[in-house]
């Protein structure tokens, strides 16, 4: 067993194509999506001004927990990424729940997605339904998945260097408004210079907002899964602090200048904040252009996450944690692994369907749903880091800090009325996952006895 693992993990290193740097601007653009075009605008209304800080507390568990996952797998590169160690740490149940943690959570982030991509089209048409916008969408990710990798990779890179041109774009003209260089009758709030005026909600507030900081920072398990690809596995650490870094800067800059042209009371999640702040400077042509390239970044971040819950059914099929039909691949599609394809399209469709039912409060409760099921595969990413790696005292101290903030985004979510149903929701997926994991090893156990 021990020469075959070596083996795989010689050629995995010889296959590697990408530097770090690169690795480091994929995960800048795959991350990059909704939930932070969009999804910021609920945490404003929720905490304030304070939101800077609940990115910021965010971008430190991000760290954390990307440090930890880069870390195992420059120990041990592995194809399965973190539902292998998690299988390697604490056995096939760990492994089976976290991977089918991970596809529930994607299979919710796409509808989150689709959602907000829905929201945000009907800025030009106001009286098409939330659920036609989704149907639509769903299709041309599912064209763009039926590309292949290739394609796939082609596309992803030129809507990245869309989105993030949109934010440049935004901090541009806010720097320029905000030294009146653009002329408007926009009415600036003071800056926040009390506790008061900072944290308006209180800690109550700040604490719930936690879970859309968190959201907007969604995507690293991506990036551990594609650290398989680098020319050298032990630039993984680098390649994710860089990324972190860059995204941080984009997330604080921005959001920072967003509730200073403000006030917090003026955001809603029917609109992005950035549009919003821009509103009182009459640029005919930013609402357009910026609302399209959130359109964009969501399309993008949405179709990523149908490509990997495709690839992540396959790696659970051949390690028997899913049906091995899953695995099947068809020539005539480029090796496509359409069963797994189907089984995810069978997913939007769900999310569709519920938009259609539920299109008032869906995007906060699929959003903090989703968003609380990734949080708890960072946390298993981060205990099996402590049995599986000799860490240092100090790493073991980051450790227990990226689990506290991890638990205080997820408690978070008690403290609001409007999100607490996606907490019920993310509790009930991990429960049936969790029982259905127990009854498999269970059998699995019964039939090695007999």
């Amino acid at each position: 067993m021990g020469s075959k693992n070596s083996n795989n993990t010689s050629k995995q290193t010889n296959q590697g194509e990408l530097n770090w740097w690169q690795l480091s601007l994929i995960g800048v653009g795959c991350t990059i999506g909704t939930g932070y075009f969009l999804g910021s605008s609920i945490g404003i209304k929720t905490t304030g001004p304070s939101i800077v800080f609940s990115f910021i507390c965010a971008a430190i568990a991000t760290y954390i927990v990307y440090n930890m996952l880069a870390k195992m797998t420059a120990q041990d590169p592995q194809e399965g990424s973190f539902c292998y160690y998690a299988k390697k740490a604490f056995g096939k149940w760990a492994g089976f729940s976290c991977g089918w943690n991970y596809w529930c959570s994607n299979i919710l982030i796409m509808g989150s997605q689709l959602t907000g991509l829905s929201i945000l089209s009907r800025f030009w048409f106001h009286q098409i339904p939330l659920w036609l916008f989704a149907a639509c969408y769903a299709v041309l990710s599912i064209m763009v998945v039926l590309l292949g990798t290739k394609g796939f990779d082609k596309i992803e890179n030129i809507l990245a260097i869309l989105k993030t041109a949109a934010i440049l774009m935004f901090i541009i003209l806010a720097v320029a408004a905000l030294f009146g260089w653009i002329n408007g009758h926009a009415n600036h709030p003071s800056l926040p210079h009390s506790f008061d005026t900072f944290f308006p909600k209180g800690w109550k507030g700040f604490g719930a907002a936690l879970i859309y900081a968190f959201y907007a920072f969604g995507g690293i398990e991506v990036i551990g899964l594609m650290a398989m690809q680098l020319k050298k596995k032990e630039d993984a650490p680098k390649a994710g602090t860089i990324m972190l870094i860059v995204l941080t800067i984009i997330y604080v800059l921005s959001l920072g200048l967003v509730v200073c042209m403000e006030s917090y009371h003026a955001f809603n999640e029917e609109e992005s904040p950035f549009v919003k702040a821009m509103e009182d400077y009459h640029l005919p042509f930013f609402p357009h252009v910026f609302n399209g390239a959130i359109i964009i970044a969501g399309f993008s971040t949405m179709t990523a996450s149908l490509f990997g819950v495709t690839q992540l059914l396959v790696t659970l099929a051949e390690t028997h944690d899913a049906p091995a039909f899953f695995a099947k691949k068809i020539k005539r599609f480029k090796d496509l692994p359409l069963p797994s394809l189907g089984l995810a399209t069978v997913g939007l469709l769900v999310s569709i369907i519920t938009a259609l039912l539920l299109p008032g409060k869906i995007y906060e409760y699929i959003t903090t749903a989703a968003g609380i099921l990734l949080l708890f595969n960072w946390f298993f990413i981060i205990i099996s880091a402590l049995r599986l790696l000799q860490l240092k005292m100090w790493e073991k101290i980051m450790s227990v800090v990226g689990n506290i903030l991890l638990l205080a985004a997820i408690c978070g979510t008690m403290l609001e009325k409007e999100i607490r149903p996606g907490l019920y929701v993310s509790i009930g997926v991990v429960v049936v996952i969790v029982i259905i994991s127990i009854l498999i090893n269970r059998k699995i156990k019964k039939q090695v006895a007999s």
